[in-house]
């Protein structure tokens, strides 16, 4: 295995935790919090190494430029869903959240087929961070910490996030609406 194959290697194995992360949600008591949010947390550090380490290396691939977007998503998805699921999170922001990432991905998508490249905004990788630690509070809860008003708070966090991803939507389809 050489270095510029590990960037692409930590995105795929943030995809094979999220059947993992997914399957935890159904382990009995607080248990399933804790290790909900240990993978959670391990795939989002992935995350941030995958694309951090490319760029030093200077490894980038059209794979990982592929891939690394989808991971994100779809480990971010599929615990929101399954947070609703739970009734661990209101589902509006949900919603909100899952609205935007479909949009811009159809967007990104189309502006790609006709060679527009529209990069992450700084504002967005702000988004994602917020999406994370929304994410980690909501897991968490006051059920599993003892910490008063903690879900609360991740609540709050989950509906901040979502005012900012359609925030940060509005501004791609802002950008990319020259272009439609």
């Amino acid at each position: 295995m050489s270095l510029n194959q590990i960037p692409n290697i930590l995105t795929l194995i943030r995809i094979a935790l999220i059947p993992i992360l997914v399957t935890s949600f159904y382990l009995e008591g607080n248990i399933a919090r804790y290790v909900a949010t240990g993978i959670f947390i391990f795939a989002s550090i992935t995350d941030y190494f995958d694309g951090l380490l490319a760029r030093l290396w200077k490894t980038e691939t059209s794979f990982g430029r592929m891939l690394d977007p989808i991971a994100d998503k779809m480990l971010v998805i599929s615990t929101l869903v399954m947070l609703v699921h739970k009734d661990m999170a209101p589902i509006l922001p949900i919603l909100a959240i899952l609205w935007r990432e479909i949009l811009v991905s159809g967007l990104r998508e189309y502006l790609g087929q006709i060679k527009v490249s529209m990069p992450v905004s700084r504002l967005s990788k702000v988004k994602t961070a917020m999406q994370m630690i929304s994410i980690i509070v909501v897991l968490l809860g006051e059920e599993a910490t003892g910490i008063h008003y903690l879900t609360p708070l991740g609540h709050t966090l989950l509906w901040i996030t979502a005012a900012l991803t359609l925030f940060t939507g509005y501004i791609y389809f802002k950008e990319g609406w020259q272009h439609l």
